[in-house]
C-alpha cells in the first residue's frame, strides 16, 4: 500500500495538472482527446472560497487522477494584488470568457463544458457539503448521459 501511495505522489509531483489559460487550445485538446472542459473562474489572491476549492478539490490526488483521464482544465483567474496581475492579453482573454460564461461575476464559478463550449453543469461558489467524491460523481453523471 505504501508503495502505491508513494508512486502516486511521485507521479503527481512530477506531472502536476496542467491548467490551460487559452480556451481555444482547450477546446481543440478536448475535441482531439474526447474529453470535457472544466472551466474555473477564480480570484486566486482575494477569494477565500476560491482558494479553499483549489486546495481541497482541485489539488487532491483523486481529482488529479480523474482529470488526467477525463478533463481539460481551464482557469480564468482574476487576481487583485498588483504583484499577481496577469499580462494584458490574458486579462482580456479571461474577461471574454467571463462575458460568455460568468456574466454575473460569481467567484468561484466552475463550469463543465463539452468540447464545443456548450455548458453542461455549473457549480456556483463552494458549498460546505462539496467533497471530491461528490464533485466527481456529479461530473460522471452529467457526462455519462452525453457519451
Amino acid at each position: 500500500m505504501k508503495l502505491v501511495l508513494t508512486a502516486l505522489l511521485i507521479g503527481l509531483l512530477t506531472n502536476p495538472l496542467n491548467w490551460e489559460l487559452n480556451f481555444d487550445q482547450a477546446k481543440t485538446e478536448a475535441a482531439q482527446s474526447h474529453k470535457f472542459i472544466l472551466l474555473n473562474f477564480s480570484g486566486s489572491d482575494w477569494c477565500g472560497p476560491c482558494i479553499k476549492l483549489k486546495k481541497t478539490i482541485f489539488e487532491s490526488a483523486e481529482f488529479s487522477q480523474y482529470a488526467a483521464d477525463h478533463l481539460v482544465l481551464v482557469r480564468a483567474d482574476f487576481p487583485r494584488l498588483s504583484k499577481n496581475q496577469l499580462d494584458a492579453r490574458q486579462i482580456a482573454h479571461n474577461e471574454t470568457l467571463a462575458e460568455k460564461y460568468n456574466k454575473q461575476g460569481k467567484f468561484p464559478l466552475t463550469v463543465l463544458l463539452d468540447a464545443n463550449g456548450k455548458v453542461l453543469k455549473e457549480w456556483d461558489g463552494y458549498p460546505q457539503s462539496l467533497t471530491v467524491s461528490s464533485f466527481l460523481e456529479t461530473i460522471d453523471s452529467v457526462t455519462s448521459i452525453i457519451k
